[in-house]
């Protein structure tokens, strides 16, 4: 199989996105090019993207929307469910569970794990809250696909490893901290939320000071 690069891979959910406010507007084609324009990327980047899956354009049409819109789905795996867990239902678990826009994608959040005995048989929208020593039980007799760690960074690495040796493929790490596991062949996003802060907070600054420049030169 292709081996196809990272880069490629996170422009893909960005793609799926701005085909979905496509069909949402009622086209039903596009270039390459009027694609460009709207997502920043240009249009020849966004054809040897393609081209990795398959190209799905014509020469003189375009690319069908829905069509497109549908094969990255598959692409993306967005045609099947995935069960995830979350583990750890502080503020941050809670927000994950609350969020609905992820089963629209086929991402089904079917239980909470916690230490803290007072959320012991709560709900949030309707999805169980079990204490952390239920966990076992749980991955046994249910499918889980993805777990999601929304907990503190110093549990991280034992937690995610446990959770390798039950057998799940998949982590989805919040915890602010590259995970270091055991299985290699398990799948690990990492999430920095204060990465992206901080991007967003050189950018301020670096707009600042080129807004002051341009002052200065006038």
């Amino acid at each position: 199989m292709k081996e196809i690069s990272q880069a490629v891979i996170r422009r893909m959910p960005r793609y799926y996105r701005y085909l979905g406010e496509l069909i949402d507007s009622g086209v039903e084609r596009i270039s390459s090019s009027d694609l460009s324009a709207r997502m920043n990327v240009t249009a020849s980047q966004i054809r040897q993207d393609l081209n990795n899956f398959g190209g799905f354009g014509q020469q003189g049409y375009g690319y069908n929307v829905k069509n497109l819109f549908e094969e990255i789905g598959k692409i993306l795996g967005l045609n099947e469910k995935h069960n995830i867990i979350i583990v750890g239902a502080g503020n941050l678990g809670q927000a994950l569970a609350n969020y609905i826009e992820f089963e629209k994608f086929g991402f089904l959040i079917t239980a909470l794990f916690d230490i803290n005995p007072d959320l012991k048989q709560q709900r949030v929208r309707g999805i169980p809250v079990y204490m952390s020593e239920e966990l076992d039980a749980f991955a046994q007799k249910n499918r889980v696909d993805i777990a999601a760690l929304t907990i503190p960074k110093s549990k991280a690495d034992t937690i995610a490893n446990h959770l390798v040796d039950l057998g799940i493929p998949a982590i989805w790490n919040f915890a602010n901290v590259d995970l270091e596991l055991s299985d290699k062949n398990v799948m690990v996003e990492n999430v920095h939320l204060s990465d992206s802060l901080m991007q967003l907070s050189y950018n301020i600054v670096k707009n600042k000071k080129e807004m002051q420049t341009g002052r200065s030169n006038v």
